[in-house]
């Protein structure tokens, strides 16, 4: 099984062997690492790795969803359920369905949105907002946050009983300052991706 990982470094040829064994599993993942480490791609990738490939893959921006917005978001509404719900609407869990949830900045929710969220992550079960009806879902979760989150949850900040259900399988990615030999051969790859988009011939760096 190949990765679509670009890297050189031990360290991540270390992640990428993990993420090729927990892919092709049902394992609820926690990718951490510091901003611009990769977690996002890293979720895809083992995403696209696994037996739910043809499904959905739905990315949820915790720290950019509204706390007044966060169960219309996430487990959708019914018509009447608030001022502007004047239709039925999906929210992302079902969306989801038969794929991967990637919840990404999961560390940002308050400690009253990680409440409504434990649920789920333990049964796959919600009522849309406004609904009574228990609709329930066959996904993957996959969470991240940044290194911060196993001091906050001892600290009190994050919920303990949140952070173990998601911390079923733990991939933490290290900064590119701990893997310089990875930068050689990302910048051959950006350099190829944008020779490509701009139409120019290949060319390679001295």
């Amino acid at each position: 099984m190949e990765a679509a990982i670009v890297h050189r470094s031990e360290a991540m040829s270390k992640v990428v062997a993990l993420m090729e064994r927990v892919a092709t599993t049902d394992a609820t993942l926690l990718i951490t690492g510091e901003n611009g480490t990769g977690k996002s791609l890293l979720a895809e990738t083992i995403h696209r790795l696994g037996e739910r490939r043809a499904k959905p893959f739905v990315t949820v921006a915790c720290a950019n969803i509204p706390a007044e917005l966060f169960e219309s978001e996430l487990f959708g509404h019914e018509p009447g359920a608030h001022t502007d719900a004047v239709l039925m609407r999906p929210g992302r869990f079902e969306i989801a369905q038969g794929g991967t949830i990637f919840l990404d900045g999961v560390g940002a929710l308050t400690p009253p949105l990680q409440a409504k969220l434990l649920r789920v992550v333990q049964e796959r079960a919600f009522e849309r907002l406004g609904g009574t009806r228990t609709i329930r879902v066959d996904i993957r979760i996959i969470a991240s946050a940044d290194d911060a989150l196993e001091a906050e949850t001892r600290e009190g900040r994050f919920r303990e009983d949140l952070f173990y259900r998601l911390n079923v399988v733990q991939i933490n990615l290290p900064p590119l300052r701990e893997r310089l030999e990875d930068i050689p051969p990302l910048a051959s790859h950006f350099l190829r991706i944008f020779a490509g988009r701009h139409g120019g011939p290949a060319r390679r760096l001295t």
